[in-house]
């Protein structure tokens, strides 16, 4: 069963998920707040490390780069196996559609392109604490190398929706992210990046040139129509 409650998108408007109007509002943020926060943390976590616990730069910088490449790596499972979990029960559905679903109805509301700041800190705070026990004072620059991940992947998810298909060779995460909701929902799991697709064998089918977005077009405009055609 697909995660999504709509057979076609829906690109205006903001759907209600909870009656409780705290909760309704900790559903939107503005992108800028979450980018700001998490890159901030990171600036801070590498400082200390440096200058705090004594690492060498190059040190910290291999952690870091270590936390960035694990992070898109827990990125391309939680799309795959998180948020889009077979909705076999009712609870599970409604689990579904609120973490997920909704955006592949409504994939223009800007407003849910990125998890509330508030439940992000309290992720981030977690992960702190687990990383920390496993890999000791290194955390500073693992934590921080994730959190720019988790950073640069919301950053690119609100450009693929919000933005024109650039006429570089970025426009491959338009084109992947655009056949995931309009063509393939069960490939093309990466958005910051194609790379665990390629390594566990998800990349999209081979499609027609003709159904292919189009260069200087949104990716919700151009595909409008053809969400489940396939």
């Amino acid at each position: 069963m697909e995660s999504t409650k709509l057979k076609r998108p829906k690109h205006k408007g903001s759907p209600k998920l909870f009656e409780n109007p705290m909760l309704e509002k900790l559903t939107h943020t503005h992108i800028s707040a979450p980018l700001i926060i998490f890159f901030v943390t990171s600036v801070a976590l590498i400082y200390y490390g440096i200058f705090e616990k004594g690492f060498r730069t190059p040190e910290i910088l291999a952690w870091f780069a270590g936390g960035l490449l694990f992070f898109t790596l827990i990125e391309y499972l939680a799309h795959r196996y998180l948020y889009h979990i077979p909705a076999t029960t009712p609870r599970r559905q409604k689990i579904s559609y609120t973490m997920h679903g909704v955006h592949h109805d409504y994939p223009k509301d800007k407003s849910r392109l990125a998890m509330p700041p508030v439940l992000s800190l309290i992720v981030a705070s977690v992960l702190f604490i687990i990383y920390r026990a496993i890999l000791g004072d290194y955390v500073f620059g693992f934590l921080a190398g994730f959190l720019v991940g988790y950073a640069g992947y919301l950053a690119v998810h609100y450009s693929v929706h919000a933005f024109k298909v650039p006429n570089n060779f970025l426009k491959i995460l338009w084109h992947h992210h655009s056949i995931h909701h309009y063509r393939e929902p069960d490939r093309a799991f990466g958005v910051s990046s194609p790379f665990w697709d390629h390594i566990f064998r998800t990349m999209p089918r081979q499609t027609p040139a003709s159904d292919r977005t189009a260069v200087g077009k949104s990716i919700d405009d151009e595909n409008m129509g053809k969400a489940h055609a396939h």
